[in-house]
């Protein structure tokens, strides 16, 4: 049994980086670029920033990790960056709130991956509670409300859908990279996310800076730095401090917080249907993952 007792610094840092990964998505509102320059800046300026940590703390030294290592990360990184792409899109297309529900499907798709990769067993409790979860996936696009989902909301649900597929694989692939500090996994993966977009912006002329102003810069800024290298030192320091399960209960906090901002902050409308979806999609990963 864990005995971990949380101090109220890790809760602090928990909670302070999961409000900021929610409300990245109003932040991708006001930034004119494209999805794949915003996922290279992102990983460029948040992967830099955790290797700059890395360096000025030194804790235990520099790890060096094998080349077979190190290409692994990097697929990883490259699927954490096209999942970027796919979640960004998807803010193009639908509500901030559905395209983030639409995301935090991952825990029920590892979940139902999880007996065949790992062979664990899929209980009863789980069963349910991936189609609870399906269930409200279903609320949530609106296709029981007779044509109140429109293409373009369809084709943001697809989107968020794909990202959180690409999600899953990443955590998938996490888990199989065991004993690797998570700050280098981080960074390298980080890093190849920002790297893997520059073959495709090249290719399609991507780099192409229109729209940009300082006020623009500054919240492309923040979305590198904050959302992604602060939030992630948060989240990653506040670990230790916390018991396995806390750290679950206290991740649900950002999709909570996504749907909030958006309702308070862009106006997006949320329906009483699409509500108890959300309840149903957030409601069943969070007793998934306290029975487990």
């Amino acid at each position: 049994m864990n005995s971990k007792v949380n101090d109220k610094k890790s809760v602090a840092m928990v909670i302070s980086s999961m409000l900021i990964f929610g409300t990245i998505g109003i932040f991708r509102r006001y930034i004119p670029i494209s999805s794949a320059l915003l996922a290279f800046a992102r990983g460029t300026m948040g992967g830099l920033f955790i290797l700059l940590f890395i360096l000025l703390k030194r804790k235990g030294g520099r790890e060096k990790l094998p080349v077979g290592t190190l290409i692994y990360l990097a697929l990883t990184g490259a699927l954490m960056g096209i999942n970027w792409i796919l979640l960004f899109e998807a803010y193009s297309y639908t509500t901030v709130a559905v395209a983030t529900l639409c995301y935090y499907m991952e825990p029920t798709i590892v979940m139902l991956l999880s007996p065949l990769l790992f062979q664990e067993k899929l209980t009863g409790k789980k069963a349910v509670c991936a189609a609870v979860s399906i269930a409200g996936m279903v609320l949530v696009s609106g296709a029981l409300e007779g044509g109140g989902a429109g293409s373009g909301n369809l084709r943001g649900i697809a989107l968020g859908l794909g990202a959180a597929l690409f999600y899953s694989a990443v955590v998938i692939m996490n888990k199989r990279a065991g004993g690797i500090d998570a700050y280098y996994r981080t960074t390298v993966q980080l890093l190849s996310a920002g790297a893997v977009m520059i073959p495709y912006l090249l290719l399609t002329k991507g780099f192409t800076w229109e729209g940009m102003s300082p006020s623009v810069l500054v919240l492309l800024c923040v979305v590198g730095i904050v959302h992604t290298g602060i939030a992630y030192l948060l989240y990653f320091g506040s670990i230790d401090g916390l018991r396995a399960q806390s750290i679950a209960v206290f991740s649900y906090i950002d999709p909570v917080s996504a749907v909030l901002f958006s309702a308070l902050l862009l106006k997006e409308p949320l329906s009483a249907q699409s509500l108890t979806g959300a309840a149903m999609i957030i409601g069943s990963a969070l007793v998934s993952e306290l029975l487990s």
